[in-house]
């Protein structure tokens, strides 16, 4: 199996390698999202939606189809390296040989707006399944440190950034810290949020599950 990612959403953000992948493809499969963004490059391929209930059967079906002689693509958001390490693990259990083909991210959108530079940044996700309190509780400690600008990604949909601005509070950290919020990079609807960590507390909007909080350094203004 090949795994393309296929960036934040933009179709002008796939990677050549990742079209040739997909133009070449016998069978492409992925959440319903990503395939709309890849459809125009899959020619005559079989498509096959998935989703978080029935993601499993449709990768044995795609296992069975690699067995069977068939070129397949699973398709994911963004960059193989940020958030996709449980569907990588489904994929790896199907199958002997796996290409990964990586793609832009919204870690490197958000630096690109920010105009910040990740060797001068960290980046902390909490989107992930456990550990969200010591992710948190790492967040707090590298902001009161102060060296380095911060990219996080939330959590769908239970932390965002309204509750993760009032836990930071909580926690100690200056109600005046400022924060961006970046949601949908790259797509139609894109917005940029700025304010201090109380304002955004206070925020009862709903916030898109394609959301990215940074955190410039306090003498890391953005170029």
């Amino acid at each position: 199996m090949t795994v393309v990612a296929v960036g934040p959403g933009d179709p002008s953000m796939l990677t050549l390698r990742g079209r040739r992948a997909l133009e070449s493809a016998d069978l492409v499969v992925g959440f319903k999202t990503v395939l709309d963004v890849v459809s125009e490059w899959c020619g005559k391929a079989e498509m096959r939606p998935m989703s978080y209930r029935d993601q499993e059967d449709v990768l044995e079906y795609a296992a069975g189809q690699v067995a069977a002689g068939s070129k397949c693509v699973v398709c994911c958001w963004g960059d193989l390296n940020v958030s996709a390490h449980e569907l990588l693990a489904r994929v790896y259990r199907r199958a002997e040989s796996v290409e990964l083909i990586p793609g832009v991210s919204s870690i490197q959108m958000a630096c690109a707006r920010s105009g910040i530079a990740m060797e001068e940044s960290l980046f902390i996700t909490l989107h992930r399944r456990d550990g969200g309190e010591s992710a948190l509780s790492e967040l707090e400690h590298y902001l009161n440190e102060g060296r380095r600008n911060i990219i996080l990604l939330p959590r769908p949909f239970d932390l965002m950034p309204p509750q993760i601005a009032g836990d930071l509070v909580a926690a100690g950290i200056p109600a005046q810290r400022q924060v961006t919020v970046y949601q949908r990079l790259t797509l139609e609807g894109e917005k940029t949020w700025t304010g201090s960590l109380e304002q955004c507390s206070s925020l009862d909007e709903e916030f898109s599950d394609l959301s990215i909080m940074v955190f410039l350094r306090p003498s890391g203004d953005a170029h």
